[in-house]
């Protein structure tokens, strides 16, 4: 399980992967993680982790600006009464705390438990922007190199309109 943003910055480069890496202080909410994007080009990302009542998780990521309603979206991801999962299920799965969740975290999913969701809204940007693993930094790669990565990873993902 990678754990660092070193370990993750590493496999970007060897799959062919350009980036941008921005440290800044540890931030926990999009709020947070806003204070420190000055600077930095492209569109900005939250990430919700998901478990339903049928115990499926779901990784949703859209744009840090967007209201996400989620009876809407568990409707259009097919998500049976999804709550926010526990810390330690976060930890177990993507090998990341709350305030890191990030699609790259997905590299952790050995077992692809996790289904991936990705706004289609976000990926019409050119550049994204997640965090490394960690929440001390920013790492900016192209909308068509998350695809790249998610293939890289084995990962089943959906792009949707949410």
């Amino acid at each position: 399980m990678l754990q660092t943003q070193e370990e993750l910055l590493n496999v970007l480069t060897q799959i062919g992967i350009e980036y941008t890496n921005h440290e800044h202080p540890a931030v926990y909410t999009v709020e947070e993680a806003d204070l420190h994007h000055k600077g930095i080009d492209g569109a900005h990302s939250k990430n919700l982790f998901f478990k339903d009542k049928k115990k499926n998780l779901f990784l949703v990521v859209t744009l840090s600006d967007k209201s996400i309603i989620i009876k809407e979206t568990a409707k259009k991801i097919g998500a049976k009464s999804p709550s926010f999962g526990k810390p330690d299920l976060l930890a177990e799965v993507l090998g990341v705390i709350p305030g890191a969740v990030t699609p790259f975290a997905i590299i952790n999913d050995e077992n692809h438990r996790v289904k991936v969701v990705l706004d289609k809204e976000m990926m019409e940007n050119e550049l994204l922007n997640f965090h490394p693993l960690e929440n001390t930094a920013t790492t900016t790669i192209a909308s068509k190199d998350l695809v790249k990565f998610m293939e890289h990873c084995n990962q089943e993902f959906e792009i949707i309109r949410l």
